[in-house]
């Protein structure tokens, strides 16, 4: 039984820390959201969805209400909300312990600024769930979980990591190289990202021949940012990072989409989280945390990224409410 502190009971976190407590662990939830706490404490956390269904109890707190100190802390908030977070985790962890970084972006970065980088450690996820009410997670589909050391070392803390999150995803994997892995992600979530400018599925977006030369563009900028700062990218669930880079064919490119379209067909998540984010829940996404970074690394570098920085201006038009969110968007977008 491992003792883990789950901060941010959303999709990911949720969905990890639910799977984690039917293994036997010791888990305990912090979320923000007090009627989603509320609902895990009075009626426990519930998993829907074609994978598994299932419901666990385990104690949740708002951050205010949470007390003690954890070795294993899994920070799952949004990419934006990662600061303010980790300052509020940080009394809660032990000068042993470690904040395992379950989200999309480098975040691994700003949280190493709070509790040092011993302290911290990065992984890549990539499987779908959304948030559906509180105490209440839809668990899409199962995809890649990749766990490392920032500075690469095979630890046997991380052995003992890997084990744990076995426990959640079986075929998850450690790696020497989990920058890689992230700059791959973010290749690949600025192609979610303009999949939220519309209403047609991800699937449905990879698979339109009138956007494959966007998904080429946008691909192209990240992974070309990604390897002037020294990142190898790394592929995964169809996304190749090499069918993306300067010299690679348009065949090379066509078969990572149609690899991605085949990958995404499958889900019962058919909308990236920053659609619903938009769409459903009318918030804030992460493109300021997440996807401006690309330009604004790529410009230290003389990269410019023209696709990337209109696909940053459009998202905060929808989130300002100035643009309805229309599959002409992307039409717009791949015309950049």
């Amino acid at each position: 039984m491992v003792k883990v502190l789950i901060w941010g009971a959303g999709a990911i976190g949720g969905t990890v820390g639910a799977f984690l407590t039917r293994a036997g662990h010791d888990i305990t939830f912090v979320d923000i959201a007090a009627d989603h706490v509320a609902a895990i404490n009075a009626h426990g956390l519930r998993i829907t969805g074609p994978v598994d269904a299932f419901t666990v109890q385990a104690p949740a707190f708002t951050p205010d209400q949470v007390r003690g100190e954890w070795d294993h802390i899994f920070l799952c908030v949004k990419a934006h909300h990662t600061k303010a977070a980790c300052t509020a985790l940080a009394p809660h962890l032990t000068a042993g312990g470690y904040v395992l970084s379950l989200q999309n972006g480098l975040n691994e970065l700003e949280i190493e600024q709070i509790v040092g980088r011993p302290r911290t450690m990065g992984a890549f996820v990539n499987f779908g769930a959304d948030w559906m009410a509180p105490g209440e997670i839809m668990l899409g589909n199962r995809a890649a979980v990749v766990l490392g050391e920032l500075d690469g070392q095979m630890t046997p803390r991380l052995a003992d990591l890997l084990t744990l999150m076995h426990d959640f995803e079986p075929d998850a994997i450690s790696t020497p190289d989990i920058w890689g892995y992230l700059w791959g992600k973010l290749g690949y979530g600025a192609m979610l990202f303009a999949q939220a400018l519309g209403q047609a599925s991800i699937a449905d977006c990879l698979g339109n021949p009138a956007l494959f030369g966007l998904w080429r563009k946008m691909g192209g900028e990240a992974v070309a940012v990604g390897l002037a700062e020294g990142a190898k990218l790394r592929g995964f669930n169809g996304f190749d990072p090499a069918a993306f880079m300067q010299g690679a064919t348009e065949a090379q490119a066509q078969a990572s989409v149609d690899a991605m379209v085949a990958f995404n067909a499958t889900s019962a998540k058919t909308h990236s989280g920053v659609w619903r984010d938009l769409a459903v829940r009318k918030r804030q996404t992460e493109v300021d945390s997440q996807i401006a970074p690309i330009s604004i690394i790529g410009a230290r570098h003389n990269i410019p990224c023209p696709a990337i920085d209109r696909l940053v201006t459009m998202i905060h038009e929808v989130e300002a409410g100035t643009r309805p969110m229309t599959d002409a968007n992307l039409l717009e977008l791949a015309a950049t």
